[in-house]
């Protein structure tokens, strides 16, 4: 279920000059940020955990997501090059599950990597709270990618629906609608976190086990309907 050519390709893809250089702008600013506010505040673990929790995970995480989510599939469907791929002799579960692994991979390198240099920066992983939201950002990144590799494949303005779950969905109706959060990775991951961290700092409005249930449904599911959405496009084009 993994082809080390339809990998190298995508990783080529992700990884390009432009690319990267976005997927890094965040990270680098994130690592920016820490440095500033540790000069100014010092150690102090509730600062900490409004950095992590309001910038790295709210913010950064699902933005790379959509980056490496989207453009793991989307721009080959977008110009026609997905053609050539979908001509080999491969399953296309095979391709979706592939191009998913590397995506998950890239966001977790440019999300929870940061993360925890962040936290390590910010409190010196006082209280477990630099460990607890980099655990959250490897779980977020498995789901957030799984969710945007999905609509890579269903729409050409995946960016735009991905940007606007994320930072509309999420971040909005997150903080507004109490209801919102429960329909939210971000809070399944927090809940992650929660059992990760010690003290109260970082909390959930959802429970350990829904939050596990949810990401590993999430994720499951998006990744089957993306395979069968690429499989309708495979016989469409054939017709």
């Amino acid at each position: 279920m993994y082809d080390p050519t339809v990998a190298r390709l995508t990783y080529r893809a992700l990884l390009g000059r432009r690319r990267a250089l976005i997927l890094g702008a965040l990270p680098l600013l994130l690592i920016v940020i820490s440095v500033v506010v540790r000069a100014l505040t010092g150690a102090d673990d509730q600062t900490a955990s409004n950095v992590l929790g309001g910038f790295a995970l709210a913010t950064m995480v699902p933005i790379v997501g959509v980056i490496a989510g989207t453009g793991a599939i989307g721009p080959e469907i977008d110009d026609g090059s997905v053609v050539y791929l979908l001509s080999k002799p491969l399953k296309r579960p095979t391709i979706i599950l592939t191009k998913l692994i590397v995506a998950i991979a890239v966001t977790m390198v440019f999300s929870a990597v940061p993360t925890l240099v962040a936290g390590l920066i910010l409190n010196g992983n006082g209280q477990q709270i630099a460990v607890a939201y980099t655990v959250a950002a490897l779980v977020a990144s498995i789901a957030y990618s799984a969710l945007f590799l999905l609509l890579g494949t269903v729409s050409r303005h995946a960016v735009v629906f991905g940007l606007v779950y994320a930072l509309v969905w999420e971040a909005l109706f997150g903080s507004l609608v109490p209801g919102a959060r429960t329909l939210s990775i971000q809070q399944w991951s927090l809940a992650v976190a929660h059992r990760v961290a010690e003290g109260n700092l970082v909390t959930s409005d959802v429970g350990l086990t829904t939050a596990t249930v949810l990401l590993v449904a999430v994720t499951v599911l998006t990744t089957w309907y993306a395979g069968q959405k690429l499989r309708s496009l495979t016989l469409a084009g054939e017709e």
